[in-house]
C-alpha cells in the first residue's frame, strides 16, 4: 500500500475559487467522472465536473448513470470541502434521484449541495445537478460517517 494520498485536494490553479478533487488511482470509478472541482457556496458547496463523449448515452445527452454517479461523488466532494469528511472515512447509506432534464456534453455539470442537518455518525444531505440555467436533476442522501478504509488523503 502506497504512502501516497489517494485524493488530491487542493486550491487550483487553473479555475480561481475553485478547490481541484481527483482520485489519483485511475482505475477507481471516481476518476471515470474526471478531475471534479468544487467550492464553498453559502452553508453549502457546488460540485463541478465537465462531462464527456464518454459520458453520454445515444442520443448525446448525459448518461442517467453518470448524472447519478456524479451526484453521489458529489456529495462527499461537498462534505469534504465543508470540512465535515476525509475521503475514504464515510459512505452513502441512501439516495434518492429524481430525473428532471437532460443535459450535454462539454458544458459544465455543477451539483448545488446543502447539508441538511449532521449528527455524531449521519450527514443528510440534498441537492440540485445543474447545467447554466438548466435543472436536470434533484437529489438527497444520507452518509454514514466514520467508516474506516484506509484511504489516505492529501
Amino acid at each position: 500500500m502506497s504512502d501516497e494520498p489517494a485524493f488530491a485536494f487542493g486550491e487550483d490553479p487553473d479555475h480561481p475559487g475553485w478547490s481541484s478533487w481527483r482520485l489519483r488511482d485511475a482505475t477507481r470509478y471516481n476518476a471515470f467522472l474526471g478531475p471534479l472541482l468544487v467550492r464553498r457556496e453559502g452553508e453549502g458547496a457546488r460540485v463541478r465536473m465537465l462531462p464527456l463523449r464518454q459520458h453520454t448515452n445515444l442520443q448525446d445527452s448525459i448518461h442517467g448513470g453518470t448524472t447519478m454517479g456524479f451526484a453521489d461523488v458529489a456529495l462527499f466532494a461537498a462534505a469534504r470541502m465543508l470540512g465535515i469528511i476525509e475521503a475514504g472515512s464515510a459512505v452513502t447509506l441512501d439516495m434518492s434521484f429524481q430525473f428532471i432534464g437532460t443535459g450535454r456534453p462539454d458544458v459544465y455539470l455543477d451539483a448545488e449541495v446543502d447539508v441538511l442537518r449532521e449528527t455524531r455518525r449521519l450527514i443528510f444531505m440534498r441537492g440540485l445537478v445543474v447545467q447554466g440555467d438548466a435543472r436536470l436533476a434533484a437529489f438527497s442522501g444520507t452518509v454514514r460517517k466514520g467508516v474506516g478504509t484506509g484511504i489516505k488523503e492529501g
